[in-house]
């Protein structure tokens, strides 16, 4: 055995120690380095999330789109940087659950684990509808129910055939999605350097245009930019399976959120460079946008395989990889006892089997529910998650601050304070379905928590021990 083996089979031993402070048996497989979850998490935020809503973002930013993902970048690092600190403390597999029942108290940890588990639940849903929807436009007359059973049933497939499966159905979906990211550059700097477009040429408008940047568009960017990098956090979510040291997931999560957004902020820049300083996109043209922009800058068939690659980039990757991350976060509350037990059953491949089966057939009633409910369901997922962020951002204050007395006020007080009033202010401007809905969902976990409570099964005693970090 190598040096590097031993080290590795070391560093798993240490990992299987530090679950065991937290009172936890290591049941899930420790098998996904610090590069597997990078790879994972720019997978779920999707390299090519621009994509399909280019025409929407365009015309609320006023040809700015650039701008808007480096709004959302700098909007992003201090919840980054919370979960980070966070994870560091807690690297256990509940996401939010975890750090603010840890952090905080047991009791506003179901509610942020319940707050995200809307997001987390309905993403996958999000996701199946929108492919569906897409595929009908690829093959039209064929049923949209049809498609989401293929979506849900593959990725089912592979994530219950263990992290090793996902790992690899990872590597090659982020592979397929950024070779397209290079062709693209190749064809829209040809384009721009040939002249062939009417009024295309190199500029930085569409990064910083001071002729029309207002305090109210930048406001209204703050919004889209916010929601435009949700997914970032999911890498959380396979912290028991991590093989690396030294906080592994937090490291990913910002080196994910920052490599995301150079890629956003590089594909923007040449797709508004090709729209020739438009004002705007029709609202039949908004949806396809980014599509036609690569039709006319390279003539050829390129348009209808980009479409493709975009499908298969939210239907399979993206999906896949949110499935993964419900499941964990189910196991986590289950085992906990704030969520019904089977929730925490793991098979011989050592994966949430249960869960993830749980995940799959809730997808499928709500992809039938939702056809046609986009909108809807958006609202629904981003009220969920700013919600958790929000609780987030509270237990690094409250765990280093007021408990571990650190003296660390950057990190520790000015980063989660900033990063809370930042969403606080993305959420308080949500949509008011989105605010209903959320509270409507929150009332239905307090009615859980009070049946916990009743049932003897209350919130979960953590020993001094298992929250010092």
């Amino acid at each position: 055995m190598s040096d590097s083996d031993i080290k590795a089979t070391d560093d798993i031993k240490a990992n299987e120690r530090e679950l065991e402070s937290f009172g936890y048996t290591q049941e899930l497989k420790r098998s996904v380095s610090t590069f597997d979850l990078l790879v994972y998490g720019l997978v779920f935020m999707v390299p090519i999330a621009p994509w399909a809503i280019f025409g929407t973002v365009y015309n609320s930013a006023s040809g700015m789109v650039p701008l808007v993902y480096v709004i959302g970048l700098v909007a992003m690092v201090f919840t980054a940087l919370a979960y980070s600190q966070m994870a560091k403390s807690f690297p256990l597999a509940g996401s939010v659950f975890s750090y603010v029942g840890r952090g905080i108290h047991p009791g506003a940890g179901f509610f942020a684990g319940w707050a995200i588990l809307l997001d987390y639940l309905l993403v996958p849903t999000l996701l199946y509808v929108f492919a569906a929807e897409s595929m009908i436009g690829l093959f039209p007359g064929t049923p949209r129910w049809l498609w989401a059973v293929v979506f849900v049933v593959v990725n089912t497939l592979i994530n219950l055939a263990g992290i090793g499966s996902l790992k690899i159905a990872n590597r090659v979906f982020l592979a397929i999605e950024l070779v397209f990211v290079v062709v693209f550059v190749v064809i829209a700097v040809r384009a721009i350097n040939g002249q062939s477009l009417p009024n295309v040429g190199w500029s930085t408008a569409p990064i910083w245009n001071p002729e029309t940047v207002s305090a109210p568009l930048l406001a209204a960017a703050l919004s889209i930019a916010v929601l435009s990098f949700l997914g970032f956090d999911g890498i959380s979510t396979l912290a028991e399976e991590s093989t690396g040291r030294k906080n592994p997931a937090g490291r990913a999560m910002i080196i994910a959120l920052f490599v995301v957004a150079t890629l956003f902020v590089t594909q923007t820049w040449l797709a508004s460079l090709l729209a020739g300083g438009r004002e705007s996109f029709s609202d039949d043209e908004m949806g396809n946008a980014f599509f036609t922009l690569v039709q006319a800058a390279s003539n050829t068939g390129w348009m209808n395989a980009f479409f493709a690659v975009n499908v298969m980039a939210v239907g399979f990757a993206n999906a896949m990889a949110a499935q993964a991350a419900t499941s964990r976060l189910l196991y986590s509350m289950s085992r906990d006892r704030q969520l019904p037990a089977f929730l925490s059953k793991i098979s011989s491949r050592q994966v949430p089997m249960a869960a993830l089966l749980f995940v799959s057939a809730i997808s499928l009633v709500l992809v039938l529910f939702f056809v046609g409910q986009i909108g809807l369901i958006s609202s629904l997922v981003n009220f969920g998650a700013l919600f958790g962020f929000c609780l987030l951002h509270v237990s690094v204050v409250w765990y280093y601050v007021v408990r571990q007395k650190s003296k660390n006020y950057l990190l520790h007080l000015v980063v989660p304070v900033l990063g809370f009033v930042i969403i606080a202010y993305v959420l308080f401007n949500a949509d008011v379905l989105a605010k209903i809905g959320g509270l409507v969902w929150l009332v239905l976990g307090a009615i859980v928590f009070g049946v916990n409570v009743v049932r003897g099964r209350g919130v979960p005693q953590f020993s001094d021990e298992t929250t010092k970090g």
